[in-house]
């Protein structure tokens, strides 16, 4: 449906428009805080360096922080991110082993 042409029946769609001019408010994902995205990536390493035997974590939360940990540390400066991800694969590495 044309954006200029009325709905005669009242209905708006459910979901925004994907070739809309700009995005909606509050879902800007194209940049985060470095600041909040640190503190998140500490708190993690430091709930697995806390833990002995197994990860601190379920299985599913387990697979899923060893996914997303290293995408979140691409808001960070490279030197960073790359220490930040051997660190959490060390960890990782240790906590499998144990």
């Amino acid at each position: 449906m044309n954006q200029h042409t009325p709905d005669l029946f009242g209905f708006e769609p459910a979901q925004p428009d994907l070739f809309a001019s700009e995005a909606p408010r509050g879902q800007d994902c194209a940049s985060a805080d470095p600041e909040v995205v640190r503190a998140r990536l500490l708190a993690m390493l430091s709930q697995a360096r806390a833990a002995e035997g197994a990860p601190p974590w379920n299985e599913r939360t387990t697979r899923l922080y060893k996914i997303i940990f290293p995408q979140m540390t691409n808001w960070l400066p490279t030197d960073e991110a790359a220490q930040l991800r051997l660190e959490f694969a060390e960890e990782m590495s240790r906590l499998k082993a144990a």
